[in-house]
């Protein structure tokens, strides 16, 4: 079975140049992990591995999850795939008009109920936090976050336990030390999140 890294490369799923991440920092790679997730059979495999790590901890006692969220856009299919392979429900968590993270859509959330949530590409998990604040806003508590890509690098700790199909070293600076800006090297805004 081919590894994510290759699926990845493979979809042509990782840019290289330089780019606005929806966190708000830049970085000279940049994962378009759609590109991966347009194919069934690779987002199934790129995320068995992951599946498998999660029912490893599920089994041990050391996770549970009752349901899979995951925060629009990138992680919809995520949290759909790894639902499908944990056997577990799977919803997902969108901006309303205000740019606030919610659950819309007839999606329910019973107190008390342990939550995983999912996402294509972690940087700052800034969008993991707002859907995790969301969900906690109506009860539920948020036990793991999961990932296709973990591109973190030396940025803070998350509060959850945090599992990723993939480990990448990818440079991200802050927008005032970044230096692809200082090299004039022009900047591209690739994702969904409006950037203010």
């Amino acid at each position: 079975m081919k590894d994510t890294i290759t699926l990845l490369k493979e979809c042509n799923a990782l840019l290289e140049g330089h780019f606005l991440y929806s966190s708000g920092r830049h970085g000279d790679k940049y994962f378009q992990c759609a590109k991966l997730l347009e194919y069934p059979d690779r987002a199934a495999a790129a995320l068995s591995g992951l599946a498998k790590e999660l029912k490893d901890a599920i089994k041990k006692g050391s996770l549970k999850i009752d349901l899979i969220a995951g925060p629009a856009m990138g992680g919809i299919l995520v949290a759909y795939e790894l639902g499908r392979q944990l056997g577990l429900p799977a919803v997902f968590t969108e901006r309303d008009e205000g740019g606030i993270m919610t659950l819309r859509r007839g999606f329910e959330i019973k107190p008390g109920q342990k939550i995983l949530i999912a996402e294509d590409v972690v940087t700052t998990g800034k969008s993991s936090g707002e859907c995790a604040k969301a969900l906690s806003d109506m009860g539920a508590e948020v036990t793991a976050l999961a990932c296709i890509v973990d591109r973190r690098g030396d940025i803070q700790e998350l509060p959850w336990q945090f599992f990723a199909a993939c480990r990448v070293e990818a440079e991200n600076w802050d927008k005032d030390d970044c230096k692809l800006c200082k090299k004039g090297i022009p900047l591209v805004k690739p994702g969904s999140r409006r950037i203010t």
